[in-house]
């Protein structure tokens, strides 16, 4: 869309095909990453089965399988024993469960803690960038498997300002130069999945060329500008004349999830309940159709309900749980997770 429509002379902002492989191809990120020297896990990349299987013996469980291509969320699998990174291998490249997307797969080294950070980028680079922290797996107690996202918190207290200094000269700035050098220059929001040993050391998992889903919801409610207007600086090259204003509280966001997620979602169940936006709660709608009046389930991760809570007078996050606070769930609710602490 991007490349359409700057051949017609219009105005976009977003990456081009091109550079939009820093997500579209898990490999084509890896190469990239250490060809510019951007901190990331250990990894190789397969085409046969046999050969990501020896890897996984070499260098044992836990271990990541990631399909190469886009595959809607569920091309990432967390094996916790050689047997399950195996298993994700048939699925992939044997089985074709995932089609072009696990034609290829990436095999790496399993880190625990996350946290990504976003940016706009555009010439000159927005100096704020915001981050969040998500929460990947199905249940409470990091149990069930690994989804697109079942929650996300902002700010992410595991990135702090030592921490976040080092993203932007070691991970982001690199990235960005990377492109332009490679003929690619990045136009868009560019979000960085991380992850940040406890030494402080961050390490890049993924780019993606977008907003994520969960993790840009919590940023994106604490925004009290104009993401317009943030926009048009963007495009003309003129962030660093552009301040963006905060809101100094927290946000959480937990999912609600259709009975089944991630591997059947049922559709069709009535969603009772809804309540009304607030200054210090929301509730995004994703897989959610209207029919008559009602609201019914009609995708995998259904809704999505934040709340704002004050960051305590250290700076530090309050812990906050929103532990079966929601009113208005119906079957939809057997697959949730129920509390995430900050």
């Amino acid at each position: 869309m991007v490349d359409a429509f700057s051949s017609a002379g219009l105005r976009i902002f977003g990456p081009t095909r091109a550079a939009a492989r820093l997500e579209s191809s898990k490999d084509f990120a890896k190469s990239f990453m250490v060809r510019h020297g951007i901190p990331t896990a250990r990894h190789a990349s397969f085409e046969r089965a046999a050969d990501a299987k020896a890897y996984v013996v070499k260098h044992g469980a836990p271990i990541v399988i990631k399909a190469d291509g886009l595959a809607a969320g569920k091309g990432v699998v967390v094996a916790g024993t050689r047997e399950e990174a195996h298993a994700a291998i048939d699925m992939m490249l044997t089985d074709q469960r995932l089609g072009a997307a696990g034609s290829r797969v990436v095999v790496e080294e399993f880190s625990r803690r996350r946290g990504e950070l976003h940016r706009d980028e555009r010439r000159r680079a927005c100096p704020d960038a915001r981050t969040s922290q998500d929460h990947k797996r199905l249940r409470d107690g990091d149990a069930g498997p690994n989804t697109g996202g079942m929650g996300a918190y902002s700010p992410a207290p595991v990135v702090t300002p030592k921490v976040h200094s080092r993203v932007m000269r070691e991970i982001i700035l690199p990235a960005v130069q990377g492109m332009a050098k490679e003929g690619m220059p990045y136009t868009g929001f560019l979000y960085a999945g991380l992850m940040i040993d406890r030494a402080g050391n961050p390490r890049t998992l993924e780019f993606n060329c977008r907003l994520g889903d969960p993790e840009a919801q919590p940023i994106l409610v604490r925004l009290k500008s104009d993401l317009f207007e943030l926009l048009e600086h963007a495009l003309a090259g003129t962030l660093d004349r552009a301040e963006a204003d905060w809101d100094r509280r927290s946000a959480l966001g937990v999912v609600l999830a259709a009975h089944g997620y991630p591997e059947e979602p049922r559709k069709g169940d009535r969603i009772e309940g809804l309540p009304r936006s607030a200054d210090d709660c929301r509730v995004f709608q994703a897989g959610t159709r209207l029919e008559g009046k009602s609201v019914l389930t009609n995708g995998g991760r259904v809704l999505l309900r934040h709340r704002a809570r004050r960051l305590g007078e250290d700076g530090a996050q309050p812990r906050v749980r929103c532990r079966r606070a929601h009113p208005f769930s119906t079957a939809c609710n057997s697959a949730r997770t129920s509390a995430i602490g900050l």
